[in-house]
């Protein structure tokens, strides 16, 4: 991982590759009724006064340097990959994709109240846009490092460099108060309302786990930041009867507390469970 400029000046610093282009970048504007032209790229930042582009426009460009890196583990230890994906091009088209990657993984399920069925998410999606547009916009880009997404069968990790801005600590960011490393990138997000600019992303976060036993995590190290979802179904998950090996291990330990008729009774429970999570 590379410095690459000073970390609070960044965006607005002359690109060293000025051969950009903005393919993606013009279709989100013109999708929002949004003007893309020579006049706008100069009122938002992403050229200069010298008329050359900035670091805003490289980030913003198909040309851009910085990747999202997701990556989805099996069980709960970064041990054992399923998957990884590594999204490149501009911001705006690596959040659109990544969104699209995780909102595939992210599983539904259904119960039921008499005859009306409920369909709910592992994670809520509101949830999922908060922390991942909050670790694109916010994070130190004069770091070369990449943007990560660790998904694990409990929880999903949004962890973006550059920690908390100086002047700022985590007690006040949870109280709302809103400063943006990168003004003029969150201006841009802000403008193609994918952003609020009153320091509520996080606050929704916690929101959409309100009525949930659980709550999401927040941490902030030197030069790291960090948001925890849990996924709201893995207690269920892992107390379903014979869920994931739990009875099987126990079977095997209290073997000789268990009499035939009981053990036959649960080998069978276990190939019924097996059988019908096979369908």
């Amino acid at each position: 991982m590379i410095k690459e400029t000073d970390g609070d000046s960044y965006e607005k610093c002359r690109s060293l590759n000025q051969n950009l282009t903005f393919e993606y970048t013009e279709k989100i504007f013109e999708n929002a009724d949004l003007s893309f032209g020579l006049s706008q790229k100069k009122t938002l930042g992403l050229i200069g006064e010298d008329d050359l582009y900035t670091n805003l426009a490289l980030l913003l460009s198909d040309q851009c340097n910085h990747t999202l890196k997701v990556a989805v583990f099996e069980g709960i230890e970064k041990n054992i990959f399923k998957d990884r994906k590594e999204f490149k091009g501009s911001l705006l088209k690596q959040v659109t994709e990544t969104f699209e990657f995780i909102n595939l993984i992210n599983k539904t399920e259904a119960t039921f109240a008499g005859l009306t069925r409920k369909d709910e998410r592992d994670y809520p999606l509101e949830a999922i846009r908060e922390a991942l547009l909050n670790a694109v916009v916010h994070r130190e880009y004069s770091f070369s490092g990449s943007t990560l997404v660790n998904i694990y069968e409990d929880r999903i990790e949004f962890i973006s460099l550059g920690g908390i801005i100086s002047g700022l600590s985590l007690d006040s960011i949870m109280l709302g108060v809103s400063q943006s490393r990168n003004e003029k990138l969150a201006n841009v997000f802000y403008r193609l309302h994918l952003i609020e600019a009153y320091g509520t992303g996080i606050k929704k976060i916690f929101t959409n786990y309100e009525k949930y036993n659980m709550k999401p995590i927040i941490k902030a190290e030197v030069g790291a930041f960090q948001v925890v979802l849990p996924n709201i179904h893995y207690k269920k998950i892992e107390g379903k009867l014979l869920g994931d090996g739990f009875f099987n291990k126990n079977i095997e330990k209290n073997t000789t507390k268990i009499k035939p008729l009981h053990m036959d009774i649960l080998s069978f429970i276990v190939k019924k469970v097996e059988q019908q999570e096979k369908r």
